[in-house]
């Protein structure tokens, strides 16, 4: 008598629990749409402006470096960029290592603030 009350209370409990299909996934759904359109969406557009800008390099192109050198572009090459960054100093850096242009106004401003 015992066994089959127990039978029959576990075959209902069990039906109770369950949440309908897509009301259980929305909170994730609505979360990774937050994460995209705040955090990878900008991000990917970011990379592809950095990609365009790397493409479009030419010599004589004043450049800063990620760690923050500074120079003129003298040679291109598939994977590295020569660099000029003082009077008859030259160094080899890889071209993903370019953080972005250096325009002549920027150039100019920050010899003036050294007079």
């Amino acid at each position: 008598m015992l066994i089959s009350t127990a039978y029959a209370m576990g075959a209902n409990g069990g039906q109770t629990g369950q949440a309908g299909g897509i009301a259980g996934f929305l909170p994730i759904i609505i979360l990774f749409a937050i994460f995209y359109f705040l955090l990878i969406r900008p991000q990917q557009k970011k990379a592809k402006e950095h990609k365009e800008m790397i493409a479009n390099l030419k010599k004589g192109n004043r450049v800063v470096t990620s760690g923050g050198i500074f120079g003129t572009i003298l040679s291109l090459d598939d994977t590295t960029i020569g660099l000029e960054i003082a009077e008859k100093v030259k160094i080899k850096v890889a071209r993903s290592n370019i953080a972005g242009l250096v325009s002549d106004n920027d150039a100019q401003g920050k010899s003036k603030e050294k007079n």
